[in-house]
């Protein structure tokens, strides 16, 4: 399953929406991510930092029938050995996360591995670790993600894009508003936490988002 290669699963990059306890305001998980895939989200990444095994594990099998369901991608954060445990389509590491080379190894070549990078050097060594695709970010400041570090603006984004082939999904403080322009820079999706979990009407919130991206991507 090679993302570069699939026009598919490239456009099923196009928004991702983590699951985050702290800004769902008491909505199950199941409910928040049922409400994104109604509204057009293409993956949904399991985020989970304080649960355990084995609460993730049962998370991500909902989650898998689920994405199934609506043919989009389940996305683990950080855990390989969960998302292999319930057959995800890939995995994202961080920088505190596992290497990337041996997130490769263990998801072998037919399971996605995204790779966050937030300067170049951390971008050219996800590329040579074989990600499927990179992370890029925080573009702008974010309260959803504690560790996320000071935003990075766009810059990186555009060099990548015009030096490489690599997919590219930003994260970071992105909102319908400033979505556009971060798509015309390159990026071949974009990856949300509080704009669409936060959201009154969750399904709403995500149908901005795929508005934005169609126009973007005609």
């Amino acid at each position: 399953m090679s993302v570069h290669a699939d026009i598919e699963q490239r456009a099923r990059l196009a928004l991702h929406v983590l699951t985050d306890r702290q800004w769902s305001r008491e909505r199950s998980f199941l409910d928040v991510a049922a409400a994104a895939l109604a509204g057009g989200a293409t993956t949904i990444q399991l985020r989970d930092k304080h649960a355990d095994t084995r609460t993730l594990i049962q998370e991500g099998l909902a989650l898998r029938e689920l994405t199934r369901e609506h043919n989009a991608l389940l996305i683990v954060n950080d855990r390989i050995d969960v998302a292999l445990a319930i057959d995800a389509d890939g995995a994202h590491v961080g920088q505190d996360d596992m290497p990337g080379e041996y997130a490769r190894r263990l998801l072998g070549p037919d399971r996605i591995l995204g790779i966050s990078a937030g300067n170049m050097d951390e971008a050219l060594a996800g590329i040579a670790a074989g990600a499927d695709y990179l992370g890029v970010g925080p573009i702008y400041a974010t309260q959803a993600k504690a560790d996320a570090g000071e935003p990075i603006g766009m810059q990186l984004l555009t060099e990548l894009a015009k030096r490489y082939t690599t997919p590219l999904v930003a994260i970071g403080g992105i909102t319908p508003e400033n979505a556009l322009d971060i798509l015309q820079a390159g990026a071949a999706g974009i990856a949300v936490i509080r704009a669409v979990v936060a959201a009154d009407d969750i399904a709403a919130a995500t149908r901005q988002f795929v508005t934005v991206h169609r126009n973007a991507k005609g």
